[in-house]
């Protein structure tokens, strides 16, 4: 990892009507709009789906490392994230996301260790721990 503080950087350009082109060095391009519940086409990523993925893939890619550092052999993970959307304080925002884990060892025995890599990506996945909304968990380990 290089050396602490990182800076992102995303570019993001619109026209007055239609979808809005998202940019960052070395990826390919997305085109986000607004949702259907927000009068958008909902035939796009939106900025709620995004966050949502941003979440997600924080965790997956957190279990990863520390399941790697651990030598925790696994198959498979699938994870899906819901989020609530409401009004709170008088303002807009997410008031829950639901992140429901399903993952495949390649050793049956690994599952008390891998539950204690859920609970480690858990408590170090960098996007959950900058965020005011609660973050509720649940894994599945399928043998």
């Amino acid at each position: 990892m290089e050396t602490l503080p990182h800076t992102y950087d995303v570019d993001v350009n619109a026209a007055a009507e239609g979808g809005i082109s998202t940019q960052c060095a070395g990826a390919p391009g997305l085109t986000v709009n607004a949702p259907a519940q927000f009068g958008g086409p909902g035939d796009a990523w939106s900025p709620e789906t995004l966050f949502l993925a941003a979440v997600a893939n924080c965790f997956v890619l957190t279990f990863r490392a520390v399941s790697q550092a651990s030598r925790l052999e696994w198959k498979n993970l699938d994870c899906r994230a819901v989020g609530v959307l409401d009004k709170q304080d008088g303002k807009m925002r997410f008031t829950e996301v639901q992140l429901t884990e399903e993952f495949a060892l390649a050793e049956r025995e690994e599952e008390d260790k891998a539950l204690r890599m859920i609970q480690k990506a858990e408590e170090n996945c960098l996007v959950s721990n900058s965020l005011a909304v609660p973050v509720v968990l649940q894994a599945t380990v399928n043998r």
